[in-house]
């Protein structure tokens, strides 16, 4: 077993790692019952962490208020 191998990483470090760079989560769900589509979800999502290099895509401006 070669060092790469038995590396082990805590789960708060990939967290840590995921959030940094950031995480793009799609899917799509379908119910169907006999060739019949009753419920459709689509998902998309992106994780990120915020801080005041990359400010939160949710605040406006000052200015535009």
């Amino acid at each position: 077993m070669t060092v790469v191998e038995r590396r082990e990483i805590a789960l708060v470090d990939l967290l840590d790692r995921l959030l940094a760079g950031g995480v793009v989560i799609t899917g799509d769900v379908t119910l169907r019952i006999a060739d019949v589509d009753l419920v459709r979800i689509d998902l998309n999502a992106l994780i990120s962490s915020v801080n005041e290099s990359v400010p939160s895509p949710f605040e406006l401006p000052a200015e535009e208020w």
